[in-house]
């Protein structure tokens, strides 16, 4: 009987010890990972005077890495690395040699992430040749991928002709160069012609004097064997604005009915960011944008906000944090020449393409085939509104200022000069990947204008 109850009692003993024992262990387990937790989020972490609580963290990111941070002044650290900081304003400088430094006042909230996401700029950019035989016409295609235009070679006459610039992102791309897709001639006079891309930038409506052709741009159109197709442009046109209104249809039913009725009925020149989740639009009447989200969402943008908005007013409204940004103003166009959108009826139940032939979509026809033709490259890039267009990166914004090339982040911070040099005002544009600007210009008087690559890499 002894052995008995000294057996149970060890056995007792070595339960309880087992539990003691994994009781320990999940506890030590799960203080660490919360410590872990709170050292992660900012709650706390170890300085040279004990803990600190209550921290922000500040993820100090570039493009290019391995560029400085300095916080009020004070080297801290290179780029990419996380930084603990006591709450509050810092002014946050990112510079590298051969690069333009980069500059913001950012808000440290505690327990929450900031990031910085520099874009640095050289501070020398090259130019690289794009095109030899001069440049007239230029037309973007829709998907940001193509540039059309006309040139008037002088050194021979078959050179003369529409040519297609891809702007794929590929050194050979690069190499490779313009290709022509029609070549002038008697019956053809292309410099006095128009042409509207297709919604998918696949095909082009050629407009001339003589005849109207529609062209395959990856190829060379032989126009004696294309027939002439004037009797169905007003068809043609009306089933590309209806793929466009239905596209503009699908990307606006990603915003909220507020902001959907404003950019409707109080805007012009709307055009979204690559990404379709931001908006760039020209304010027509006053009103002011609700608050959406409530309350703001957390690690959302700090920078100062514009809610009212007044005509003529130019502004980037991000969906994602409920923001909207003021990045500049211009004095509003009177009668046609601007951009408006074609969905108005974006929450309705049915799309009006279910209740209308695709000859009902007749708004951006005018009446005459210039005017037309205007319209839709209006309506594809704002290029042609001469104020800012979206970087490839749907953070920034390019635009032109008195004599120099400007880039400026999305919430109007940050505007950095990119190129200062000669360039023709009336063009300017981003190469899909954002590592080169185009534009257009001659270093000699006598010399026509061709197009030039910024590198910005």
């Amino acid at each position: 009987m002894r052995i008995v109850s000294a057996y149970n009692t060890f056995m007792r003993w070595s339960v309880n010890k087992g539990v003691l024992y994994t009781a320990i262990s999940a506890a030590i387990i799960i203080g660490g990972a919360l410590v872990a937790i709170q050292y992660a989020k900012g709650g706390y972490r170890v300085t040279d005077t004990g803990w600190q609580r209550d921290t922000g963290l500040l993820s100090a990111n570039s493009f290019p890495t391995g560029a400085q941070v300095k916080l009020n002044g004070r080297l801290v650290a290179a780029t990419d690395q996380t930084l603990y900081l006591d709450p509050g304003d810092y002014e946050v400088e990112i510079s590298k040699d051969g690069y333009q430094p980069w500059y913001k006042t950012m808000i440290i909230e505690k327990e929450l992430v900031t990031q910085t996401n520099a874009l640095l700029f050289p501070a020398a950019p090259s130019l690289t040749t794009l095109t030899f035989t001069g440049v007239e016409h230029i037309l973007p295609s829709p998907d940001g991928q193509k540039l059309l235009y006309y040139t008037a070679s002088v050194s021979a006459e078959r050179k003369r002709g529409l040519y297609i610039l891809d702007l794929a992102s590929s050194q050979f791309s690069l190499q490779k160069g313009p290709r022509q897709i029609v070549e002038e001639t008697s019956q053809i006079n292309l410099e006095k012609a128009t042409a509207i891309w297709s919604p998918d930038s696949t095909e082009l409506l050629l407009i001339t004097p003589n005849k109207e052709l529609l062209l395959q741009v990856d190829r060379l159109n032989d126009t004696n064997q294309l027939k002439d197709v004037s009797f169905q442009r007003k068809q043609i046109l009306s089933e590309w604005e209806e793929e466009m209104y239905l596209r503009e249809r699908q990307f606006m039913r990603e915003f909220p009915e507020e902001i959907v009725a404003m950019a409707t009925t109080s805007a012009q020149d709307v055009h979204f960011s690559p990404d379709k989740k931001r908006l760039l639009y020209t304010a027509t009447a006053e009103l002011t944008i609700p608050q959406i989200i409530t309350p703001p969402l957390p690690a959302s943008s700090t920078q100062p906000e514009v809610r009212t908005i007044t005509p003529g007013g130019i502004y980037v409204y991000d969906r994602e944090e409920d923001k909207n940004f003021q990045v500049g103003s211009v004095v509003l166009s009177q009668g046609n020449g601007v951009k408006h959108l074609l969905a108005n009826d974006v929450f309705s139940p049915n799309p009006v393409t279910l209740a209308a032939s695709p000859s009902a979509f007749l708004t951006l026809q005018a009446t005459t085939s210039a005017e037309t033709a205007t319209n839709f490259a209006r309506y594809h890039t704002p290029l042609f509104a001469n104020t800012f267009q979206w970087y490839p990166d749907s953070a920034h914004l390019l635009y032109r200022e008195d004599s120099e090339l400007k880039v400026v982040s999305y919430d109007a911070t940050n505007p950095t000069t990119v190129y200062s040099g000669p360039f023709y005002e009336n063009f300017l544009y981003p190469w899909p990947d954002g590592k080169r600007l185009i534009i257009l210009t001659s270093f000699s008087p006598s010399a026509p204008a061709n197009l030039y690559a910024v590198e910005l890499e």
